[in-house]
């Protein structure tokens, strides 16, 4: 077996070749739902430049305390985002490098709209 055919099995791809069926199409919705709200979209791009605690995100995300919690636990359900302990604070972190790439192209294309500059190919 090559070298470059284990470093593909052991490495996950950044892109899958997959037939949108059904099911694909459901949790693919479902993820977008979770995007659809500004305050979750703010809460997962800060995720994308690293880990953070309520406190943090509470603080940059100017929401109270308890709609980020809230927003945090339904990331959290849906799978979107992990925690760890640390002491008493809860670390989240985003789930997944789709997820963080997915966001940063969101708000790529709104700038896009927003600016009016040309968009890629």
């Amino acid at each position: 077996m090559s070298d470059e055919t284990t470093q593909r099995r052991d490495q996950p791809s950044l892109f899958h070749a997959v037939t949108p069926d059904p099911e694909l199409l459901r949790v693919a919705t479902a993820t977008f739902s979770m995007l659809a709200d500004p305050t979750r979209l703010h809460i997962l791009w800060l995720l994308t430049e690293g880990e953070s605690d309520v406190g943090a995100l509470t603080d940059a995300v100017g929401a109270s305390r308890t709609a980020v919690s809230q927003h945090l636990a339904k990331l959290r359900f849906t799978g979107l985002v992990e925690t760890r302990k640390e002491g008493r604070h809860v670390i989240y972190r985003i789930r997944d490098g789709h997820l963080s790439r997915l966001i940063l192209e969101a708000l790529n294309l709104a700038d896009h709209q927003i600016t009016g500059e040309p968009g890629h190919r």
